[in-house]
């Protein structure tokens, strides 16, 4: 197994789902059904299949083929693997089966320090930056085409970056004389041009790498479709806990456990409170990382799990 990849929140990830859990006897334990939205390098997985019982069950998807091939080597008949976006889950269960459902929105520390993936402004290599290497342009071949209105759009939307336009014109500029960048350092070169002030210690290109990443990989539309999945997968009493790693993740995260636990009701409908429908999910916490976890794993630092349970007597 690598060991190279540190999960954020393990033990409260791990405490989240299984102090919710209402395990059944050992003759019915096989219906019992966790999901775990990214495996990762199967810190999260490991460690929840640690506390099932004998006959329960897990998935976990992926969509980076190492992490699946890390994920084939673990020998667990509980455990199935899927080459999948999570957003894609509720192909694998049926609704309100599902006992407890984990999503890390973070990507693995081997992505970022293998060079080859394209994820890391600070080694050089192919400006890829896709999760699955199978499908999809790389980050690389959409900088050859997109216009710069796309390109200043996906910068400042994603990476909330305020010199969006400058970047996106300095890419066009240097892609006309035929040197579009190919490598992550071509490029990282190029923002830092650009933008000449910065927050202390904050890498000029984070927020343009981090605007490509989450553009060409597709990962806050998968949020989405993944939450909405989760929420009909889920069993009564049931919980999602999800951990984001930046604030466009946790504002949607948020949201939609807001939308989720309140009952809109029109001002002035004379109702009584035991005739309101009731909300889908009760809000159970928001946790972040200890400081000592911070100072053993700096990824760690902007890390939010968010938790909720869906009501019992609810069904989707």
């Amino acid at each position: 197994m690598n060991t190279t990849h540190r999960p954020v929140l393990l033990a409260e990830a791990v405490t989240a789902l299984i102090s919710g859990l209402r395990i059944p006897s050992s003759e019915t334990s096989q219906n019992l059904l966790l999901i775990d939205g990214t495996f990762g390098r199967g810190g999260h997985t490991q460690a929840l299949l640690a506390k099932l019982p004998s006959h329960a069950r897990m998935i976990s998807f992926d969509k980076d083929l190492d992490a699946i091939a890390v994920a084939e080597k673990i020998n667990d008949q509980r455990l199935r693997i899927v080459h999948e976006s999570f957003a894609q889950m509720d192909q694998y269960a049926e609704p309100a089966s599902v006992d407890g459902i984990l999503l890390d929105l973070g990507i693995s520390s081997p992505q970022v320090d293998e060079a080859h993936r394209g994820f890391s402004f600070r080694k050089d290599g192919p400006l890829d930056m896709r999760m699955n290497t199978e499908y999809g342009l790389t980050a690389a071949e959409w900088l050859e085409q997109a216009s710069q209105e796309d390109i200043t759009r996906v910068i400042k939307t994603y990476g909330e970056e305020r010199f969006a336009f400058q970047i996106a014109k300095a890419i066009v500029a240097k892609r006309e004389e035929g040197l579009s960048p190919k490598t992550t350092l071509q490029l990282s070169s190029l923002v830092a041009s650009v933008v000449r002030t910065r927050e202390i210690g904050q890498d000029p290109a984070t927020r343009t790498f981090q605007a490509l990443r989450i553009f060409i990989n597709h990962e806050l539309e998968d949020l989405e479709l993944g939450l909405k999945a989760a929420l009909n997968l889920l069993k009564p009493g049931a919980r999602l806990a999800v951990i984001s790693f930046h604030s466009l993740e946790d504002r949607i995260v948020k949201q939609f456990f807001q939308a989720h636990s309140k009952v809109e009701v029109p001002r002035g409908l004379p109702v009584r409170d035991r005739d309101l429908p009731q909300s889908a999910l009760e809000i159970i916490g928001r946790i972040k990382p200890t400081e000592e976890e911070i100072r053993e794993n700096p990824r760690a630092r902007s890390a939010i799990m968010r938790v909720a349970e869906k009501r019992l007597g609810v069904n989707s």
